[in-house]
């Protein structure tokens, strides 16, 4: 009468499975970590020529638009 489950065969691989889960988890997030930190060494050109031509628009108290431009 000693009646075996799925559920307990399957308990039985759980540090396995839990292992194997946190190393994508891992492996996920280290992509982040990485091109950020890459980026951070060598940006995009198109954040460089951004930061030397910035155009605003601000409003005026008379409710009409105004086109600003920055440069260094």
């Amino acid at each position: 009468m000693n009646r075996k489950t799925t559920l307990a065969a399957i308990g039985g691989y759980q540090p396995f499975l839990f292992c194997i889960g946190m190393y994508f988890v891992a492996l996920f997030f280290s992509i982040f970590i990485c091109s950020a930190i890459f980026y951070a060494f060598y940006p995009k050109k198109i954040a460089k020529e951004a930061g030397e031509n910035h155009k605003t628009t601000a409003m005026t108290p008379g409710g009409s638009n105004i086109l600003l431009t920055v440069t260094k």
